[in-house]
């Protein structure tokens, strides 16, 4: 407003065209907003933004998120802001009321159960699993063709949060290149619903889609995968280390699952050998 003023536009021709009354500008005038309310200002913003995109993270972990962000403040500081606010972990104590319902979808349901495809990179499943070692659980997000079923994107973590699900996408994008308008169908985890992961989306121009709430039918592809890799690798030990069963994790999937698991569902073929016959055979009809 000042600034118009100098320029030789009047308060009330500002406050007109901006649609804000003249009185509570004139208050704000003459006690504007301390450096201390700014502060806290800014770190409430910090903590909202790292609790949005990762709802599991209690007042410790979003400390650090904050500080990622050039934000710093105490722990005590933290707890009061998210205390305040009712910014709580989703695996936090049960508080009053019916408990925490799922979050509203960002994507619309575009599948629909129907887990075909016509094309390479025309529809992607993608969920998380977790399993124990002796040093914590490690988590896996893995990304499946409904074409082929090949897995054309993992990432693998010892903590469940937004970055896992875009390194699997940013993983799958950097294999198949030409990704363009694929869908990418998960369920309502609060990893795919992350401002972080809808901007990866938009960045690599594909389509996200989310199935119901509780519906584990509307994700059956990537559950009976998973299904395969519980019973193949996870459950098969106990595992002493993460470094252990992720190596197992990998060498499954490269090895044995895209090259010698033959599917009923892909004319028993391998999915590396599925894509590799049907690509080349719409190469030469083309």
């Amino acid at each position: 407003m000042k600034e118009l003023a100098v320029d030789g536009i009047s308060v009330t021709v500002s406050c007109r065209v901006l649609k804000l009354a003249r009185q509570p500008y004139y208050r704000w005038l003459a006690r504007p907003v301390s450096s201390g309310e700014l502060v806290r200002a800014y770190r409430a913003n910090a903590l909202f933004d790292a609790h949005r995109d990762d709802p599991e993270f209690g007042y410790r972990l979003l400390v650090d998120e904050a500080r990622c962000l050039g934000v710093v403040m105490s722990r005590r500081t933290a707890w009061r802001i998210c205390s305040d606010h009712q910014w709580w972990s989703v695996f936090g104590k049960k508080r009053r009321g019916n408990g925490k319902q799922a979050g509203a979808p960002v994507h619309d349901d575009l599948v629909r159960r129907d887990f075909t495809a016509e094309r390479v990179n025309q529809v992607w499943l993608a969920d998380i699993t977790e399993h124990p070692t002796s040093e914590g659980k490690l988590y896996v997000c893995a990304i499946k063709d409904a074409y082929s079923n090949r897995i054309v994107g993992y990432s693998i973590d010892s903590r469940m949060q937004s970055r896992i699900a875009v390194k699997a996408v940013n993983n799958a994008v950097a294999r198949r290149q030409d990704v363009s308008g694929c869908i990418v169908h998960t369920d309502r985890g609060s990893q795919f619903r992350s401002g972080k992961l809808v901007s990866t989306l938009a960045r690599h121009e594909l389509v996200g889609s989310m199935g119901r709430v509780g519906a584990a039918g509307d994700n059956a592809a990537m559950e009976s995968f998973f299904s395969l890799l519980q019973k193949n690798v996870l459950n098969r030990q106990t595992w002493t280390t993460r470094d252990e069963l992720r190596l197992a994790i990998i060498i499954w999937i490269e090895r044995t699952y895209h090259r010698r698991r033959r599917q009923d569902s892909l004319g028993k073929l391998t999915p590396i050998e599925f894509e590799t016959i049907m690509t080349t055979t719409a190469n030469l009809a083309a």
